[in-house]
């Protein structure tokens, strides 16, 4: 065990972190040269295009140091967007170690900062390494200053590599066998082993990715999730080379996968403790688990109704995978039969929209993504969760309505400034703190409603700072505030589908917006078409789409003004008549119109 070392490399998107996992794996021969590709790790053809990190991939690597002795060192690749922070949390619980990677040409960006703290948090072994020495654009000792800033270590402590030329490499697994130190635990004590990733496998059922912190586990052994309250029967455990090697036992202080024979990812959520049936009340669950809940929510509408099951069986293959993602069958005048679906965040989104276009070639049609708000109301202590506008209680009523805040941290260059300032108060952010790295950039920190976060703020910023701007975002809890259900009435009939939950301030331009595009989208009809936005009873914004007209007097050649008189009228109170009985239908490229921003 004190050959052992189980460390993982945190940094934020595209700072090179599979890259110099790649490099570790050639110089320790832990793949053969022929079967080596780029972002070997990368294991996902949308991970390998976006050059991002989707899914944690852990290896097993043999190193033989300097001094020749033998190593095993256990690396977990992280994710670096902020919507999988928790999974970043769970791996940092799984390891004794962290490389601290930053791009020479970017600089320390705000998931680089976040990442950091949670490492410092649990207690790991920092070892901060500046990426990306080879670009012409490099600027090393600017990186190594806000380095200095952010860990408060020495200068001479920071390694300089490339992932890509491999220079440097070898210096940071040395770093890694000299600073970080084995693990702890004790093999005879009852077995506790955190899980930190779960992944379904079409044969082996559920793969638990696990730290083994005490005792160890065999095949057929008998285990039981703590959380979960789940028990099974183990059919193997093994380790990563990156690909899954059957081993006879895993024992404490190893990373490993246990086929645990679950049927569901459900069962075997991240952050769960496993133990052995027989000595499940005796030990106590490892600290920090909690459930991921969702945090944003958009409807999915097939766009043909006939591919409703198939789009249902395409979602529940995609959540055997994925534990945070959630869906639940719901219905719309409009739009039909879909799925309301939670996600950790908009990236994540977007990446179950991909993965359901490539591989289930389904292209749905996608709601504006919203929050969950927490409504109280009068003779009731439990406040009530409102997932969409409909489900709004009276006004009457209601108490209270609140809507979920978070920190939001933006790291620019300093030049920028003035123009996310401007940005910022566009929103309903609540500024609180600007710190200096170095002269040239700065951490903004802001309060803010998540929706205002959500929608397109991350679009917004790298347009203000011409890319440069990065962003993370934190929950800090729930805060009342003044909103207020809009409502839009065409030919003063509601449609349901069009409501929205809005702050009272912005009530009068979003509702003057939303009549705007209707009226550019609901096609003319017989008769003239008031389309109308309201809270309660009351109008605030109103449009008219003209009636078409047919010259009723063509037909007329002089006479008497009284006969033209007569049509006209005649005219009138049919249309008078069409407008008491007509009925508008709505075009669902009206909805798609107002439901994207």
């Amino acid at each position: 065990m004190n050959n052992i070392r189980n460390f993982c490399i945190i940094a934020h998107i595209d700072h090179g972190k599979s890259t110099l996992a790649d490099r570790m794996l050639e110089i320790t021969k832990t793949v053969e040269q022929r079967k080596m590709k780029e972002q070997l790790l990368d294991t996902m053809d949308l991970e390998r295009e976006r050059g991002i990190t989707i899914k944690l991939q852990p290896v097993r690597m043999i190193y033989q140091s300097s001094k020749n002795t033998g190593y095993i060192l256990n690396l977990i690749d992280t994710p670096g967007h902020v919507d999988f922070q928790y999974e970043v949390s769970r791996s940092l619980a799984a390891a004794e170690g962290a490389v601290l990677l930053v791009d020479a040409s970017k600089g320390v960006q705000a998931q680089t900062v976040a990442n950091l703290y949670q490492a410092i948090e649990q207690n790991l072994e920092i070892i901060p390494v500046v990426n990306k020495i080879d670009l012409p654009n490099a600027e090393i000792e600017k990186t190594k200053k806000e380095i200095v800033h952010l860990l408060g270590c020495k200068k001479e402590e920071i390694l300089e590599a490339s992932g890509k030329t491999g220079e440097g490499v070898p210096e940071i697994l040395e770093a890694i066998t000299r600073k970080i130190s084995p693990p702890k635990g004790d093999a005879k004590k009852p077995l506790r082993a955190l899980i930190f990733d779960s992944k379904y496998d079409s044969y082996k059922g559920v793969l638990a990715y696990a730290r083994i912190m005490d005792g160890e586990l065999k095949g057929e052994d008998k285990i039981f999730t703590m959380a979960t309250k789940e028990k099974s029967s183990v059919i193997e455990v093994g380790c990563f080379f990156p690909e899954l090697k059957k081993t006879r036992m895993l024992s404490a202080g190893e990373i490993g996968y246990i086929a645990t024979g679950f049927k569901s990812v459900e069962d075997c959520r991240v952050g769960d403790t496993i133990t052995l049936e027989a000595s499940r009340g005796q030990i106590a669950p490892l600290p920090g688990y909690k459930e991921i809940k969702p945090v944003v929510y958009a409807s999915f509408y097939p766009k043909e109704g006939d591919d409703y099951n198939f789009m249902r069986d395409a979602l529940g293959k995609l959540k055997l995978n994925d534990a945070a993602f959630a869906f639940e069958p719901e219905a719309n005048l409009a739009l039909g039969r879909g799925f309301r679906c939670g996600f950790l965040g908009l990236l994540h989104m977007e990446i179950i929209q991909e993965r359901l276009k490539r591989e289930f070639e389904i292209d749905p049609v996608i709601t504006t993504p919203s929050v969950v708000y927490e409504v109280e109301t009068k003779g009731r202590r439990e406040k009530l969760q409102i997932f969409s506008p409909l489900e709004m209680p009276d006004p009457s009523v209601i108490e209270s309505i609140e809507e979920p805040y978070v920190k939001l941290d933006i790291i620019s260059p300093s030049k920028y400034l003035g123009l996310i300032m401007e940005l910022m108060n566009d929103t309903r952010a609540e500024y609180k703190n600007t710190e200096y790295l170095d002269a040239e950039r700065m951490i903004l920190t802001f309060e803010s409603p998540l929706t205002d976060v959500i929608i397109d703020l991350h679009d917004r910023l790298k347009s203000a700072s011409s890319g440069f701007a990065s962003m993370n975002y934190e929950f800090i809890g729930y805060r009342p505030n003044n909103l207020l259900k809009l409502d839009i009435l065409v030919a003063g009939e509601k449609i349901d589908a069009f409501s929205r939950i809005v702050p009272q301030e912005k009530a009068f331009s979003e509702g003057k917006a939303m009549v705007e595009k209707l009226k550019e989208s609901i096609p003319r009809q017989n008769f003239q078409v008031a389309i109308q936005a309201a809270i309660g009873g009351k109008i605030i914004a109103r449009e008219t789409i003209k009636a078409f007209r047919k010259d009723v007097t063509a037909k007329l050649y002089g006479g008497d003004v009284t006969r033209k008189r007569k049509l006209l009228e005649k005219q009138k109170k049919g249309k008078k008549k069409m407008s008491q009985i007509g009925r508008v239908e709505i075009p669902s490229s009206s909805f798609l119109a107002v439901l994207r921003k």
